[in-house]
């Protein structure tokens, strides 16, 4: 399977594409969508279209993982982050790529196991759970590493399937949303 994970904003968007073979992470690329904050908004979300769907066309992923909005302090950064984020979902819509989004706290316990782990402890799971020699970078293109490893992890417990319409079947699941608690929990069953 080719995962690619997205970390949504305005002027940065990172982009981290996974492929997992047979309990094998390999790292096909990562990086950055940048945008200019002189540009008006409409041009801006219009770039991270275009550039994001290069890169899905470019390597066709078969799943996608988008970073869901957290609380904001200023309302205007999270209205904009989430023009971003809309476009970036409409991008992997109109390319017919199943997706999922997770919580930051839901990111973190994927990659630690503790849902208040610090940026940096993060960074240095993935490179160790991708075999790098050094942290990826920026921070935007590690963390969106960070949610693709996620999303590779939540398939193979059995739990978080695109394929399966009806999530709300799924135990600890409501409204597509699953609690960091369960998701640890989910990741640590033995069947």
């Amino acid at each position: 399977m080719r995962v690619i994970g997205i970390d949504p904003g305005t002027a940065i968007v990172g982009f981290g594409i996974i492929d997992y073979t047979g309990s094998k992470y390999r790292v096909v690329d990562y990086g950055c969508i940048y945008t200019s904050k002189d540009l008006p908004m409409e041009k801006r979300i219009s770039a991270i279209y275009n550039e994001l769907d290069d890169i899905l066309k470019k390597y066709s992923p078969t799943h996608m993982a988008v970073e869901d909005l957290f609380y904001f302090k200023n309302a205007k950064t999270v209205i904009s982050v989430g023009q971003a984020r809309g476009v970036i979902v409409l991008c992997g819509e109109k390319n017919n790529i199943p997706q999922v989004s997770f919580t930051p706290l839901q990111i973190k316990m994927g990659i630690t196991g503790y849902g208040r782990a610090e940026k940096k402890q993060v960074q240095l799971m993935v490179q160790r759970i991708l075999g790098l020699s050094k942290i990826p970078q920026p921070d935007d293109a590690a963390d969106a590493l960070a949610i693709a490893i996620t999303h590779i992890n939540s398939l193979n417990s059995g739990y978080i399937m695109a394929s399966k319409p009806n999530l709300s079947k799924i135990p600890g699941i409501k409204n597509g949303k699953i609690s960091a608690s369960d998701y640890r929990n989910l990741l640590n069953k033995k069947d």
